[in-house]
């Protein structure tokens, strides 16, 4: 069975148009700048890669979608709903998966999804056909019963994926979510999210494999620096990098670019202020 975007919801906004919006967005650690005026619009019925070297900002700007930061300059919405405002509804619409997945350790597997569908009110008529999908999807069976504190970091990946996805999410956040998972449940984790985007929900992915990148995204945002220096469709950034060659190549070279772009517009602005 495919996952579908939303099948849970009742007396929501429709999924269409952005499920995403970051306008303007700033966020600062003290005097360290790890998110500098970044805008992005994220589509209903897309997978969004999320590219960038270690400290470019990704998880941070995660977190900022999903309102577990606010910005300290611009504004995040989700499905219509300001995340400084209206977190709460934004978030009913949210599921989130960090890099490194977090278990209570005297929990099973099982009895963890089962807190996060009472979390979200899921009524058991509903909730329990899911559980039984996704268990069986993501090939659970054998240590769902068992104490998360047994449970290797693939196990505990797949249990934190099928708690984020029981409640059907309209847009799905994801902090490398392939890591540490074995080459079947990859597969199936991309189908997943591919199902996802065809149902009209949203996947927002930070990776570092970007093989996966390229099979599975829509679009892609190269994030450097704290600003996005390339967006688009692979094809599309092919052409701005200059380069018909796998997306590591166009990467590569995008990124290399970058800082010497930004020390050209940080002269030019320097030059209009001297003026």
């Amino acid at each position: 069975m495919a996952f579908n975007a939303g099948a849970t919801k009742v007396n929501e906004p429709a999924a269409a148009g952005n499920t995403v919006s970051l306008q303007n967005v700033i966020k600062n650690y003290g005097d360290h700048p790890a998110v500098r005026d970044v805008s992005l619009d994220l589509r209903a019925g897309e997978v969004f890669a999320f590219l960038g070297q270690n400290g470019a900002g990704k998880t941070t700007t995660l977190k900022l979608t999903c309102g577990l930061l606010q910005p300290d300059a611009g504004r995040v919405s989700v499905c219509g709903f300001d995340m400084s405002r209206e977190a709460e509804a934004g978030k009913r619409l949210i599921a989130y998966v960090p890099d490194t997945p977090f278990l209570y350790d005297k929990l099973t597997g099982r009895e963890f999804i089962q807190f996060t569908v009472d979390v979200y009110g899921i009524p058991a008529r509903i909730s329990k056909p899911r559980i039984s999908e996704i268990v069986n999807r993501l090939d659970m069976t054998g240590f769902l019963d068992e104490l998360a504190e047994t449970y290797s970091h693939g196990m505990k990946q797949r249990v934190a994926l099928a708690a984020a996805l029981v409640h059907s999410p309209r847009l799905l956040v994801v902090d490398e979510p392939l890591v540490g998972l074995d080459p079947r449940t990859i597969r199936i984790a991309k189908t997943i999210f591919r199902e996802i985007a065809e149902s009209g929900g949203t996947v927002f992915m930070s990776t570092h494999t970007l093989d996966v990148a390229e099979q599975v995204a829509d679009r892609i945002g190269i994030l450097h620096a704290g600003r996005i220096v390339a967006l688009g469709t692979l094809s599309e950034l092919k052409r701005q990098a200059a380069l018909d060659g796998r997306l590591e190549d166009v990467f590569l070279r995008i990124t290399s670019d970058a800082p010497r772009v930004d020390a050209q517009a940080n002269g030019d602005a320097r030059q209009e202020e001297a003026a």
